[in-house]
């Protein structure tokens, strides 16, 4: 859903009735993850895509046919067919369900408060309940900020109460989720299924040294959705000129910005630094966080000297294997271009698991299982 927010948000506002499809679930190698929505207006005017173009045609007609005829919401299937694999299904050989439903903005208002959020940058998670009573198919349920508020109702106080409660961890996780409550007379009632969509800050990327690899970097980073700082202890090299894709520009020392520095599970800190002076304090700091991933250049000497003087300094082994270097994936890399893109390839594989190897050589799907995090309470979440 929130792949399309800004259309959604623009419709929402005009008070103009659409259809929306979404993926709940996937296997197989289907190409987009749970979330992504399609979505068609009574103009016919269609936007968003669920499977890179194998099945729109298909889920465009079922949108039509939802929107003009009220009915309610239904689910479809769609997967890799022996007889007809070009005609209605994935030729990835993926499969796919897909919720697909009306939607009256003036029914639902607290969507368009949520998608106006989503459009101005603010944390926000909408829950959708994908399985459960007919009645509540496809309803939504906002909560914003840092949790503490929601907006919309599926059925009772209690049901809203015990789904914000759940959705509240995933906000703060900044991550997309499966959710199921229910059976609880107390709290829940009904047992429901939702699908949590999660529009948190972006991530960090944290690069220290302002080099000219700094440079290519921050503009990859901000390529791929990251919040990109650029810090220097030496203000006549870290400036804003230098580095115009960053979204700031720090003079201080490394080590001491980390440890003030606001991290979680997403953020990625690259030490371009090359210098053991501004290294060792920064890496000591950095490997006690608990940030997605840390890499630092250098040649494989002077990464042993590295650990050598890291270990003298009292870090343990555990988090020593935490640090990535020298830093990035095997690209035969040269310019700073060519390395930034080494930089963040690594990331990528880190982040989603992945072998970094050419999908020539990988046998299996080649999009693999998607994963979505089946959260049964915020304290299992947060124990991730």
């Amino acid at each position: 859903m929130l792949n399309i927010a800004d259309t959604l948000y623009r419709w929402c506002r005009e008070a103009r009735p659409f259809a929306l499809a979404t993926v709940i679930q996937v296997s197989g190698s289907a190409p987009l993850p749970p979330g992504t929505s399609l979505a068609v207006d009574t103009d016919g005017e269609a936007v968003g895509s669920i499977s890179g173009g194998c099945v729109e045609g298909a889920v465009y007609e079922l949108c039509q046919q939802v929107l003009e005829s009220g009915e309610p919401p239904i689910r479809a299937s769609f997967g890799y067919s022996d007889d007809d694999a070009f005609a209605v299904g994935l030729t990835c050989g993926g499969e796919l369900e897909v919720l697909v439903q009306r939607i009256d903005p003036a029914d639902q208002p607290h969507l368009t408060t949520g998608l106006e959020q989503v459009s101005a940058g603010g944390p926000v998670s909408m829950a959708q309940v994908i399985d459960g009573p007919q009645g509540l198919l496809g309803r939504t349920l906002s909560v914003f900020g840092g949790g503490s508020t929601y907006d919309g109702t599926l059925g009772s106080q209690p049901t809203d109460r015990t789904v914000a409660t759940q959705v509240r961890a995933l906000l703060r996780a900044g991550r997309t989720g499966r959710v199921e409550v229910g059976g609880d007379a107390d709290t829940c009632p009904e047992k429901l299924t939702l699908l949590v969509h999660t529009h948190a800050a972006p991530p960090r990327m944290l690069i220290f040294g302002a080099v000219d690899f700094a440079a290519a970097l921050s503009q990859a980073g901000r390529f791929l959705g990251y919040r990109v700082t650029v810090c220097d202890a030496r203000p006549v090299f870290a400036t804003p000129e230098r580095f115009p894709y960053a979204d700031e520009v720090v003079a201080d020392w490394p080590h001491r910005y980390l440890e003030r520095a606001s991290v979680d599970s997403r953020t990625a800190v690259c030490v371009l630094t090359h210098d053991a002076k501004f290294d060792i304090p920064l890496l000591r700091v950095a490997l006690g966080l608990p940030v997605g991933y840390i890499g630092a250049m250098g040649s494989r000497r002077t990464h042993e000297h590295r650990l050598e003087r890291l270990r003298e300094a009292g870090v343990p082994a555990r988090h020593l294997a935490l640090l990535r270097s020298p830093i990035g994936l095997d690209l035969g890399a040269h310019t700073p271009e060519e390395t930034a893109i080494s930089i963040t390839a690594e990331i990528i594989a880190h982040t989603h698991n992945g072998t970094g190897l050419p999908l020539s050589r990988v046998p299996g799907p080649i999009h693999g299982s998607v994963p979505v995090a089946q959260v049964s309470s915020p304290a299992e979440l947060l124990a991730v």
